[in-house]
């Protein structure tokens, strides 16, 4: 019997940072998402000293896939193993490693390996799968170079913020009023527009046309994960100019006889559009008070209609 066929790939990329900064970001999954662009939502299983469980969703030629991998962290060798423990078809299993190497004048090369296996050895199942993790991996290392090399100017550019509004009502009429985006242009007064697609349940994708308190309208592309009933995370593809990243979860939880639903932001501002956006005098601290006004509000405005909601669904 013909042994499955394993595909290897390698990427690298040189970058401008030490390489303990490096495996700091590489490590720390829960910044993925703010960080890595394919990369939708991260969590955290498990860890016991330097080995840790952790599950990702992330969107591989256009798809969202998730999956729960098995990492060995390395330090002193500057090495992180990862293999997936179940994998999602076509991917019939995957692993692979990132490897660091310190660079004389202080850089740091930053190799990723990967190799995996295709369901039934398909070779269409193959080249799609190829095509991800070229994809993919260039964007990572890109995007990991940047976080890396602008690390101090990126403490500034990173904001997380929550809002949070009391219902008496049901947590699952305020997940349902969530769930159903593509109710909002009827529902809320700030959505103009909304195309939402859930090929696969829980996996929704979500292009919403938003009108700000100035007039205008914005586009904005999310890919959500929805956990019934009690959360949803989400990730803009599509940015207002002001954010080069923006992630945010819904998360609904019963208080006794009331539910208590909460919005947060994770946003890294895009200081290169400030000017053009907010005006030439505007500053970072001035595009992270507006993009704070601005999400906040429209998210306190959705959880006060979802208590609307959900009030008259307990009202009968």
């Amino acid at each position: 019997m013909a042994q499955p066929v394993t595909h290897e790939s390698e990427h690298t990329i040189t970058v401008a940072a030490p390489a303990d900064v490096v495996f700091g970001l590489i490590e720390n999954v829960g910044q993925w998402p703010v960080t890595f662009p394919p990369t939708v939502h991260a969590e955290q299983i498990e860890r016991s000293g330097d080995t840790e469980r952790i599950r990702l969703w992330a969107t591989a030629n256009g798809a969202v896939k998730a999956w729960t991998s098995r990492r060995e962290l390395d330090l002193k060798g500057l090495r992180i193993r990862f293999r997936q423990e179940v994998s999602q078809a076509p991917v019939a299993a995957m692993g692979g490693e990132w490897v660091l190497e310190r660079l004389p004048r202080g850089g740091t090369l930053v190799r990723l390996l990967h190799d995996f296996r295709t369901v039934d050895d398909d070779p269409a199942s193959a080249e799609w799968i190829r095509q991800a993790v070229d994809r993919n991996s260039d964007k990572e290392l890109a995007a990991l170079r940047d976080a890396a090399e602008q690390r101090e100017q990126r403490a500034d550019l990173l904001l997380t913020f929550s809002d949070t509004v009391r219902v008496t009502g049901a947590a699952k009429d305020v997940y349902d009023f969530l769930d159903r985006a593509d109710e909002w242009p009827r529902r809320l007064p700030h959505v103009g527009r909304v195309e939402l697609t859930e090929d696969t349940p829980g996996f929704q994708t979500l292009e919403m046309d938003t009108r700000t308190a100035d007039g205008s309208t914005h586009t904005t592309k999310s890919v959500r994960v929805c956990f019934p009933y009690d959360r949803i995370v989400y990730k803009q593809l599509l940015t207002p100019a002001l954010m080069s990243a923006h992630t945010g979860e819904w998360t609904v939880r019963e208080d006794g006889a009331d539910t208590v639903v909460t919005s947060t932001h994770t946003v890294v501002v895009n200081p290169g559009a400030v000017p053009g956006v907010l005006g030439a005098d505007a500053g970072v601290a001035e595009a992270r008070a507006f993009v704070r006004d601005a999400l906040g509000r429209n998210s306190t405005v959705t959880m006060l209609h979802a208590k609307e909601y959900a009030e008259g669904v307990a009202r009968g």
